[in-house]
């Protein structure tokens, strides 16, 4: 998977270690596989760098556990970071990416660990609703805050979609001064429905989250229009959350006028059976396409 998405066009293979932290694997019965699931990860992610040239990031994330009343909890957040990290650096990152926090406190604990260990932080928030954090900062005041402390990118990931996440995100490059991120999740959410979490089935009513989310995924030409419109505002950091795969990737490096190896696959209606433009296609099937059509 990993050599795919570089070969759709990604500049970064991220180590899968995202819940990978010691509680989460409590809760799934997965806690003697702890240290050999993470640096399996790392390395899987190592070795496809080292063949593409690419960087390689470790991942570090929201762990459910956050409470700032609690010291011992708090003491809990750091170890589980402290590990993982350490862990990250042994297998030859470049950089580490804290992701999907919902809490400012806990982001912080996040980019603290990070900095320890002396390399980049990329630290994303999720936006969920309203535009706020769950400890009560506004998402653009929160991610300036992380910058002033010391992340070298900040910005958003997860929970909304194109459509939801870039207004927040034109606030973020207001008032951050260097690098930003965004990654959207590859589904339709709206003003009424701003995360993927609040999306309704069309069929049922009921919350889409997680089996029917496909009914409100993404097309393409959303976005390359995404795409294009972070490029304005001036995201440097891009990429996609949940519900992405390799062709989507492959767009968003297409728009930014890269040709990576799999563009040879993209879509070239020319030579389409009743839709191309093509000399050696059949003029009846084409004909009869546009008046059918």
């Amino acid at each position: 998977m990993h050599q795919e998405f570089v070969h759709a066009g990604s500049d970064v293979v991220l180590a899968f270690t995202y819940y990978a932290h010691l509680e989460k694997l409590q809760i799934v019965n997965r806690e003697k596989d702890y240290e050999a699931m993470n640096r399996t990860a790392l390395k899987l992610a190592r070795e496809v760098a080292n063949n593409t040239g690419t960087l390689m990031a470790g991942n570090i994330c929201n762990t459910g556990l956050y409470n700032p009343d609690d010291p011992n909890m708090i003491q809990k957040l750091k170890d589980i970071f402290k590990i993982q990290v350490q862990w990250a650096v042994e297998e030859g990152a470049d950089f580490i990416v804290g992701e999907t926090f919902s809490a400012l406190g806990e982001a912080m604990l996040a980019l603290n660990a990070i900095k320890e260990s002396g390399l980049p932080a990329v630290v994303a928030i999720s936006n969920h609703i309203p535009d706020v954090t769950i400890d009560g900062v506004e998402i653009p005041e929160a991610c300036r805050q992380l910058e002033e402390a010391g992340a070298a990118v900040v910005g958003l990931n997860c929970a909304r979609g194109p459509a939801t996440i870039l207004p927040v995100m034109k606030k973020i490059r207001s008032i951050c001064k260097g690098p930003i991120c965004c990654l959207p999740v590859l589904y339709h959410t709206t003003e009424s429905q701003k995360t993927m979490q609040s999306l309704k089935s069309p069929q049922t009513g009921e919350m889409a989250f997680p089996f029917d989310l496909p009914a409100h995924q993404c097309s393409r030409t959303e976005i390359a229009d995404f795409t294009k419109e972070a490029m304005e505002i001036g995201i440097q950091y891009l990429g996609l959350c949940c519900g992405n795969a390799a062709h989507y990737t492959r767009v968003m490096a297409e728009v930014m006028g890269r040709k990576p190896p799999s563009s040879k696959y993209s879509v070239n209606m020319s030579r389409h059976i009743c839709y191309g433009t093509d000399d050696r296609l059949h003029y009846h099937n084409t004909k009869t396409t546009e008046i059918v059509g």
